[in-house]
C-alpha cells in the first residue's frame, strides 16, 4: 500500500525526469566527453612521435590517393617540386593563437606529376584585409612540413574573390581549393615547419596537455549517479511510515485556498485590528 505513491502522476514526471538525466549522463555526455579525451591524446601523442621521428618522403607515408589518418596526421615529411604561385589561395576567418589571421595556401607539384597543398603560414589582417606578403620562390625545392586532414566548411560557402586577386575559402580544404583552381589535388594538405623555402609566419602547434575532457566525464557521470541516489533516497523516505505522500493528512491540517480578495479583506482586517484608535 506504501507503494502507491510511486503511481502518482507527478512521481511519475519526476521518476522519468531523473531516469532521462541519468541515461544522457551515463550514454551520451559522459562518452562523448570520453572520446574527445581520446582523441586530445591521440594527437598528442602523434605530435610528440613526430618531434623524435626523422622526416621521409610524403611518397612513403601517403601514397597516391592516400587520405591523411590519426596515425599519419603530424608526421613530418619532405616534399620535392615547385610551387604553383598562380594558383595560390587565402583561407580567411581564421584564427591564431586567439587572434584573426589569414592563411596562405599554395599547390605544390611533386616531381612525379602529383599536386599537394601547402599551407604557408598565416598572416595578421591589416584593416581587415590580406595585406602585402612574398610570393613563393620559383623554381626546384624541397620543403619540410607536417600531413595535416582536410578541414571542412560546415556551410560549404563559395570561394570568395580577394582583392589581392586571390580566391578566399573558409576551410582549409584541399577539396575546396581543387574545385577553385581546377587542379587535381591529393588529399589533405601539408603545413611548413620552420624555415622551409616559401614558409611565412609558421603556424604554431596544438598544446600538449590533456584538456578538461576526462574531468567533464567523471562529472557527468557523477551527476546521474547523484540523481539517481536522490531519487532512491526520497523513495525510501515515502515507503517508511510517516511520509509525506503515503500518509494522508488531517482535513484541518490542509491548507485552505484563499481567493486574492479574501486575502487583501483579511490583511486590511489585521491593519485596523492592529492600529490604535483615534484620539476624541
Amino acid at each position: 500500500m506504501r507503494l502507491r505513491f510511486l503511481l502518482r502522476p507527478g512521481w511519475l514526471a519526476l521518476t522519468l525526469a531523473v531516469l532521462a538525466f541519468a541515461v544522457a549522463c551515463f550514454a551520451v555526455l559522459a562518452p562523448w566527453q570520453f572520446g574527445r579525451h581520446a582523441e586530445r591524446k591521440a594527437t598528442n601523442d602523434a605530435i610528440s612521435r613526430s618531434f623524435s621521428a626523422d622526416p621521409v618522403p610524403v611518397e612513403r607515408v601517403l601514397p597516391s590517393g592516400a587520405r591523411p589518418t590519426a596515425d599519419t596526421e603530424w608526421r613530418t615529411v619532405t616534399l620535392t617540386g615547385a610551387y604553383l604561385a598562380d594558383d595560390e589561395v587565402v583561407a580567411r576567418l581564421r584564427t591564431v593563437q586567439g587572434q584573426p589571421a589569414f592563411e596562405v595556401l599554395t599547390p605544390f607539384r611533386l616531381e612525379d606529376g602529383a599536386v599537394v597543398l601547402v599551407d604557408r603560414g598565416y598572416l595578421r589582417p591589416e584593416e581587415s584585409a590580406v595585406p602585402d606578403y612574398p610570393a613563393p620562390p620559383s623554381g626546384r625545392h624541397e620543403l619540410t612540413a607536417r600531413i595535416r586532414a582536410d578541414e571542412r566548411d560546415p556551410r560549404a560557402r563559395a570561394a570568395l574573390p580577394g582583392e589581392d586577386g586571390h580566391q578566399q575559402v573558409y576551410a582549409v580544404d584541399s577539396r575546396a581549393v581543387a574545385k577553385v583552381t581546377g587542379l587535381a589535388i591529393r588529399p589533405g594538405y601539408v603545413q611548413l615547419t620552420d624555415g622551409s623555402p616559401g614558409v611565412l609566419a609558421p603556424l604554431p602547434l596544438p598544446e600538449l596537455d590533456a584538456g578538461p575532457f576526462l574531468s567533464y566525464a567523471l562529472q557527468w557521470i557523477t551527476f546521474g549517479t547523484m540523481a539517481l541516489l536522490a531519487w532512491l533516497y526520497f523513495s525510501w523516505r515515502e515507503i517508511r511510515p510517516g511520509g509525506a505522500l503515503t500518509t494522508p493528512r488531517p482535513a484541518a491540517e490542509r491548507p485552505r485556498r484563499v481567493s486574492v480578495a479574501r486575502q487583501i479583506a483579511e490583511e486590511e482586517a489585521r491593519e485596523r485590528a492592529a492600529s490604535p484608535p483615534p484620539r476624541v
